[in-house]
């Protein structure tokens, strides 16, 4: 009987520790133990288990809301962070203000605002943003502000710009190296300004450049040799500056070059006949420096493509070679030199409007200018010429409009006239100076024998048609930042661009 009883004790402890075991793995983190009674029915049992599984997708749909609105946040920032401009770029902006001297308070709008959301002055961005999340600063146009003081080397961090344009201000100081590190920079416009020092070898590097135009400035020293790397640029104007030295013949690596303009600097040394290798050049204009002693290399007569040479007061001494291959020259410009033998009597081009071999040492006599049908200057006065005064001239050519033709030949040894001398009142010929002239009863010559200048002929050339795009002179450059395509034009000479 003790036995029995016992027996059904150990059974029944057994069965509750074994119990234990169940609801401890079933509930881990129940706080308390159940006696055997309060074993869980299949009912509590599933009704446990659906609590579970609310926990569960509770868990779930909290972790996806912190998500959304993770993902809510960072689109704000984006979205904000694109209504500015990069932040780098308006410290250079800031930078550039305080280094300029604004005594027409023109940069007003730089102080208060953001540079491409503000519509700052001169500032003009791009109209999305980049990769970066910003807004970046595309073009800046201080243009004939009247501004002075210096630039800042800060521009070296417009990393996006493409043009810089400062042209004709009372900016000084020197053009800062860090504009090298613009490597997207296609426009460089610094004309009309008082800067000074030399050029910045680093300003060789970028690559993008299209123009650079630095004339009528103080720029003084060497043409850097790291120029010839600007393999896009096809306007290059250093004009009007003080620049010295050799003109490096590796520029004729150049092949875009359409425009050289070197004039009035205190260049020397000789004429690179390499810039005959240059397959787009146009416009090669050197006048007023000193290449003493040197003569201009017969293959300038290969620069099939050249509208306008121009030449004057170089100290060039020797023959003038062969040009009359150059069908589309518009200009030639070769006076006050020290040239000396015939002029040649190859034909000229045909488009020819000028031709200037004033103030030289040539000989023999006039050689034919007929069929020029756009001739408006012919000038010879002051050489050695001898011979006859030609009278074909003008012959077949049609007057309209504002239309003249200038023939001076003042200064030399003429000696009489060839055929009958009745130009047209459209033609200003100018003989003083000339033997010709003494003869009497010489078909009423005294009109054309007294001194004048050309500049004081009431009309004469005016207005012409060339079709050049465009052709440069020695006056400004009248520029207009709202053409499309940016154009520069002589403020003087009226063009038809073809």
């Amino acid at each position: 009987m003790v036995n029995h009883l016992n027996g059904n004790r150990t059974r029944d402890a057994s069965k509750s520790m074994n119990g234990h075991r169940f609801r401890h793995e079933l509930r881990p983190k129940m706080k308390r133990l159940r006696t055997v009674s309060e074993r869980p029915t299949n009912v509590e049992y599933a009704e446990e288990r659906q609590r579970g599984m609310k926990r569960i997708l509770l868990n779930v749909l909290f972790s996806s809301c912190l998500e959304i609105l993770s993902f809510e946040r960072a689109t704000k920032g984006a979205f904000y962070r694109a209504q500015i401009t990069d932040p780098l770029e308006v410290t250079a902006l800031r930078a550039i203000q305080n280094k300029l001297v604004d005594t027409m308070n023109r940069l007003k709008t730089w102080n208060v605002g953001d540079p491409c959301t503000s519509n700052w002055t001169g500032v003009l961005c791009f109209n999305h943003t980049l990769a970066d999340g910003y807004l970046h600063v595309k073009e800046l146009q201080l243009f004939k502000m009247n501004l002075s003081g210096t630039l800042a080397p800060e521009i070296g961090q417009l990393s996006y710009l493409k043009i810089l344009d400062f042209m004709w201000n009372r900016i000084n100081g020197s053009i800062p190296k860090e504009i090298g590190n613009i490597s997207s920079l296609e426009l460089l416009l610094l004309n009309g300004n008082k800067l000074s020092g030399t050029l910045p070898d680093e300003l060789g590097y970028l690559p993008n450049l299209n123009r650079i135009q630095i004339d009528q400035n103080q720029i003084s020293g060497a043409i850097p040799n790291s120029f010839a790397s600007l393999n896009k640029t096809q306007h290059f104007h250093m004009n009007n500056n003080s620049l010295n030295g050799q003109i490096p013949h590796e520029l004729s690596r150049l092949p875009s070059l359409r425009h050289l303009l070197l004039d009035n600097n205190n260049l020397t040394g000789y004429l690179p006949a390499e810039f005959s290798m240059m397959p787009n050049l146009q416009i090669l204009q050197l006048d007023n420096n000193n290449f003493s002693g040197t003569s201009i290399p017969d293959s300038y007569g290969n620069m099939l493509q050249l509208l306008k040479l121009s030449l004057r007061n170089c100290s060039l001494q020797g023959a003038v070679p062969d040009l009359s291959g150059l069908s589309q020259l518009h200009y030639l410009d070769l006076s006050q030199n020290q040239l000396t033998g015939t002029i040649p009597v190859n034909k000229s081009s045909s488009n020819i409007t000028t031709i200037d071999l004033s103030n030289n040492l040539f000989g023999g006599a006039i050689p034919n200018f007929s069929g020029l049908p756009y001739l408006q200057k012919l000038s010879l006065e002051n050489n050695r010429l001898n011979g006859s005064v030609p009278t074909n001239i003008w012959k077949n050519m049609v007057f309209t409009g504002n239309k003249s033709l200038v023939l001076n030949f003042q200064n030399n040894n003429l000696l009489n006239i060839s055929g009958s001398l009745n130009p047209p009142s459209n033609v200003s010929l100018l003989l003083y100076g000339n033997p010709v002239c003494s003869i009497p009863n010489q078909q009423n010559i005294e009109q054309y024998c007294h001194s004048i200048s050309v500049r004081e002929l009431p009309g004469r050339l005016g207005s012409s048609k060339i079709s050049c795009s465009p052709c440069p002179s020695d006056m400004d450059y009248e520029y207009n930042p709202f053409l499309q395509p940016h154009v520069f034009v002589p403020s003087h000479l009226k063009l038809v661009i073809g």
